[in-house]
């Protein structure tokens, strides 16, 4: 916020601000639906029925397709036993094909994973690079899971599961997002072995 840019979906819950606030602001994104509300009602003002955000929403889902996405977040788990998890899913990407057997024997509908890497961020402002922000899982068909490790202090780590999967067929776009992911999370769950190294 200090760099005098604007920042626009610059973290995972797609905040919008600039550097009149150290902190996303929430105003932006009610002003942003207003002028979309107001552009898409100019023409029926007084009408019976105006464009709602749904409306908007379920256009937009039918003619680019819909971005599901969820996360799973385990909170004061043992450091130690996050640090293992963890080095296991690094150590499981030497071999794509293991990783793609183990897939397939959990969830055998699931694309192929292509990638898989340690993401790390670098700061287009001042050059910084972040490293170890995430172990990724990429898969043929645009979905990811991304195991994110953070707060390895003295109380716990929290281990923070990314699951996302984009969904082009608008026939299929209506689902809960619980539905559409729910052979991603089955994966997820399975493949890090979760729940062995947190006990849930």
């Amino acid at each position: 916020m200090d760099a005098g840019m604007c920042s626009v979906c610059g973290e995972e819950s797609f905040g919008t601000g600039s550097d009149h606030i150290r902190e996303k602001d929430g105003i932006w994104a009610v002003l942003a639906w207003l002028s979309i509300l107001a552009y898409k009602n100019k023409d029926n003002l007084g009408g019976d029925k105006l464009v709602t955000v749904e409306d908007i929403v379920l256009q937009h889902w039918a003619t680019y397709g819909r971005h599901y996405y969820t996360r799973y977040d385990y909170e004061n788990v043992d450091a130690e036993a996050a640090k293992e998890l963890m080095a296991n899913l690094v150590k499981m990407q030497s071999s794509l094909s293991d990783v793609n057997k183990s897939i397939k024997e959990i969830q055998p509908t699931v694309a192929d994973v292509v990638s898989a890497d340690e993401f790390e961020y670098k700061d287009p402002v001042d050059g910084s690079v972040s490293k170890h922000q995430g172990i990724r899982y990429l898969f043929g068909d645009g979905s990811r899971l991304v195991f994110r490790l953070s707060g390895t202090g003295s109380v716990g780590a929290t281990i923070r599961i990314y699951i996302e999967q984009y969904e082009k067929d608008s026939s299929k776009t209506g689902r809960a997002s619980s539905d559409a992911l729910s052979p991603l999370v089955d994966v997820a769950l399975k493949f890090s072995k979760i729940k062995e190294y947190t006990g849930r």
